[in-house]
Protein backbone atom coordinates (compact mmCIF):
# COMPACT_ATOMS: atom_id res chain seq x y z
CA UNK A 1 0.00 0.00 0.00
CA UNK A 2 2.61 2.17 0.74
CA UNK A 3 4.50 1.64 -2.12
CA UNK A 4 1.79 2.63 -4.53
CA UNK A 5 1.16 5.89 -2.76
CA UNK A 6 5.12 6.81 -2.91
CA UNK A 7 5.34 5.35 -6.82
CA UNK A 8 2.05 7.45 -7.09
CA UNK A 9 3.57 10.04 -5.91
CA UNK A 10 6.91 9.66 -7.76
CA UNK A 11 5.08 9.64 -11.21
CA UNK A 12 2.96 13.16 -10.05
CA UNK A 13 6.89 14.15 -9.18
CA UNK A 14 8.44 13.59 -12.53
CA UNK A 15 5.68 15.00 -14.45
CA UNK A 16 5.37 18.04 -12.70
CA UNK A 17 9.08 18.35 -12.80
CA UNK A 18 8.85 17.68 -17.23
CA UNK A 19 5.74 20.29 -17.29
CA UNK A 20 7.76 22.63 -14.65
CA UNK A 21 10.61 22.90 -17.29
CA UNK A 22 8.79 23.05 -20.18
CA UNK A 23 6.86 26.23 -18.91
CA UNK A 24 10.13 27.88 -17.91
CA UNK A 25 11.90 27.33 -21.13
CA UNK A 26 8.52 29.46 -22.86
CA UNK A 27 9.22 32.18 -20.86
CA UNK A 28 11.64 34.81 -21.25
CA UNK A 29 12.64 38.24 -19.79
CA UNK A 30 12.86 41.51 -21.40
CA UNK A 31 14.89 44.02 -18.99
CA UNK A 32 13.94 47.49 -18.33
CA UNK A 33 15.43 49.68 -21.58
CA UNK A 34 15.76 46.62 -23.17
CA UNK A 35 13.42 45.09 -26.55
CA UNK A 36 13.47 42.19 -28.32
CA UNK A 37 12.92 40.66 -31.71
CA UNK A 38 11.79 36.94 -32.18
CA UNK A 39 13.34 34.64 -34.50
CA UNK A 40 11.20 32.21 -35.80
CA UNK A 41 12.92 29.45 -37.02
CA UNK A 42 9.73 28.91 -40.04
CA UNK A 43 9.01 32.01 -40.89
CA UNK A 44 11.86 34.18 -39.81
CA UNK A 45 12.53 37.35 -37.95
CA UNK A 46 8.87 38.26 -36.55
CA UNK A 47 7.79 42.22 -37.78
CA UNK A 48 7.18 43.09 -33.34
CA UNK A 49 8.82 44.42 -31.06
CA UNK A 50 8.08 43.09 -27.52
CA UNK A 51 8.18 45.76 -25.11
CA UNK A 52 10.01 45.08 -20.97
CA UNK A 53 8.41 42.41 -19.15
CA UNK A 54 8.14 38.18 -18.98
CA UNK A 55 6.41 37.08 -22.37
CA UNK A 56 5.65 33.45 -23.91
CA UNK A 57 7.18 31.66 -26.80
CA UNK A 58 7.34 28.59 -28.40
CA UNK A 59 10.12 26.29 -27.14
CA UNK A 60 12.65 25.00 -29.96
CA UNK A 61 10.79 27.05 -32.39
CA UNK A 62 11.36 30.89 -31.23
CA UNK A 63 14.56 32.77 -29.65
CA UNK A 64 14.08 35.94 -28.79
CA UNK A 65 17.30 38.27 -29.33
CA UNK A 66 17.60 41.44 -26.82
CA UNK A 67 18.17 44.71 -27.78
CA UNK A 68 20.26 47.34 -25.48
CA UNK A 69 18.08 50.81 -25.89
CA UNK A 70 19.49 52.60 -23.58
CA UNK A 71 22.09 55.60 -24.93
CA UNK A 72 25.43 54.26 -25.01
CA UNK A 73 29.12 56.05 -25.78
CA UNK A 74 31.64 55.44 -28.61
CA UNK A 75 34.75 56.80 -29.34
CA UNK A 76 35.68 57.07 -32.54
CA UNK A 77 39.47 58.20 -33.60
CA UNK A 78 40.05 59.42 -37.55
CA UNK A 79 43.19 60.62 -39.01
CA UNK A 80 42.21 63.09 -41.71
CA UNK A 81 43.43 66.08 -43.76
CA UNK A 82 42.16 70.12 -43.06
CA UNK A 83 41.93 71.99 -46.04
CA UNK A 84 45.18 73.06 -46.17
CA UNK A 85 46.73 69.60 -46.00
CA UNK A 86 47.45 69.33 -42.42
CA UNK A 87 46.94 66.00 -41.16
CA UNK A 88 44.57 66.11 -37.75
CA UNK A 89 43.89 63.67 -35.41
CA UNK A 90 40.30 63.10 -34.16
CA UNK A 91 38.52 61.66 -31.58
CA UNK A 92 34.41 61.77 -31.79
CA UNK A 93 32.54 61.15 -28.62
CA UNK A 94 29.23 59.65 -29.50
CA UNK A 95 26.05 58.92 -27.45
CA UNK A 96 24.17 56.71 -29.22
CA UNK A 97 21.27 54.35 -29.95
CA UNK A 98 18.31 51.92 -31.86
CA UNK A 99 15.55 53.12 -32.53
CA UNK A 100 13.43 50.58 -30.75
CA UNK A 101 10.23 50.09 -33.64
CA UNK A 102 13.56 49.78 -36.47
CA UNK A 103 15.01 46.83 -34.28
CA UNK A 104 13.62 43.92 -36.74
CA UNK A 105 15.11 45.94 -39.62
CA UNK A 106 18.34 46.81 -37.72
CA UNK A 107 18.68 42.62 -36.88
CA UNK A 108 17.89 41.29 -40.58
CA UNK A 109 19.87 44.03 -42.64
CA UNK A 110 22.80 44.93 -40.41
CA UNK A 111 22.93 41.96 -37.13
CA UNK A 112 23.26 42.18 -33.61
CA UNK A 113 26.40 44.03 -33.97
CA UNK A 114 25.18 46.83 -35.67
CA UNK A 115 27.01 49.86 -33.36
CA UNK A 116 30.56 47.81 -34.53
CA UNK A 117 29.22 47.49 -38.26
CA UNK A 118 27.84 51.62 -38.64
CA UNK A 119 29.69 53.97 -36.83
CA UNK A 120 32.93 54.08 -36.97
CA UNK A 121 32.45 54.28 -41.35
CA UNK A 122 29.27 56.56 -41.39
CA UNK A 123 31.32 58.92 -38.69
CA UNK A 124 34.79 58.53 -40.98
CA UNK A 125 32.73 59.37 -43.78
CA UNK A 126 31.37 62.49 -42.02
CA UNK A 127 34.42 63.74 -40.64
CA UNK A 128 36.87 63.73 -43.38
CA UNK A 129 34.09 65.52 -45.27
CA UNK A 130 33.33 68.53 -42.45
CA UNK A 131 36.89 69.05 -41.86
CA UNK A 132 38.12 69.18 -44.93
CA UNK A 133 35.71 72.20 -45.78
CA UNK A 134 37.75 73.97 -42.93
CA UNK A 135 41.53 74.80 -42.71
CA UNK A 136 44.03 73.62 -39.50
CA UNK A 137 43.22 77.82 -37.81
CA UNK A 138 39.50 77.70 -38.16
CA UNK A 139 39.26 74.31 -36.97
CA UNK A 140 40.49 75.59 -33.77
CA UNK A 141 38.78 79.12 -34.14
CA UNK A 142 36.05 77.95 -35.42
CA UNK A 143 35.68 74.56 -33.57
CA UNK A 144 32.02 74.82 -32.15
CA UNK A 145 30.94 75.17 -35.41
CA UNK A 146 32.90 72.45 -37.00
CA UNK A 147 31.23 70.13 -34.13
CA UNK A 148 27.59 71.52 -34.83
CA UNK A 149 28.22 70.43 -38.30
CA UNK A 150 29.65 67.12 -37.66
CA UNK A 151 27.18 66.88 -35.59
CA UNK A 152 24.25 67.69 -37.90
CA UNK A 153 25.13 65.55 -41.04
CA UNK A 154 26.13 62.20 -38.73
CA UNK A 155 22.44 62.71 -37.16
CA UNK A 156 21.07 62.61 -40.45
CA UNK A 157 23.37 59.63 -41.79
CA UNK A 158 22.90 57.42 -38.83
CA UNK A 159 18.99 58.04 -39.41
CA UNK A 160 18.96 56.02 -42.44
CA UNK A 161 21.04 53.18 -39.94
CA UNK A 162 17.67 53.11 -37.50
CA UNK A 163 20.06 55.05 -34.81
CA UNK A 164 19.42 58.21 -32.65
CA UNK A 165 22.49 60.02 -31.52
CA UNK A 166 21.85 61.61 -28.41
CA UNK A 167 24.90 63.46 -28.62
CA UNK A 168 28.19 64.61 -30.57
CA UNK A 169 31.05 66.09 -29.17
CA UNK A 170 34.63 66.41 -30.34
CA UNK A 171 36.86 65.24 -27.33
CA UNK A 172 40.29 65.39 -29.30
CA UNK A 173 41.72 68.03 -31.85
CA UNK A 174 45.46 67.24 -32.22
CA UNK A 175 47.42 68.17 -35.92
CA UNK A 176 50.81 66.66 -36.96
CA UNK A 177 53.64 67.97 -34.92
CA UNK A 178 55.28 69.63 -38.02
CA UNK A 179 52.02 71.77 -37.47
CA UNK A 180 51.95 72.07 -33.95
CA UNK A 181 55.48 73.51 -33.77
CA UNK A 182 55.36 76.25 -36.58
CA UNK A 183 52.48 77.29 -34.88
CA UNK A 184 54.27 77.53 -31.60
CA UNK A 185 57.21 79.08 -33.12
CA UNK A 186 55.08 81.46 -34.79
CA UNK A 187 53.48 82.80 -31.42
Amino acid sequence: MAAKVFESIGKFGLALAVAGGVVNSALYNVEAEHRAVIFDRFHGVQDIVVEEGTHFLIPWVQKPIIFDCRSRPRNVPVITGSKDLQNVNITLRILFRPVASQLPRIFTSIGEDYEERVLPSITTEILKSVVARFDAGELITQRELVSRQVSDDLTERAATFGLILDDVSLTNLIFAHKYSEAAEMEQ
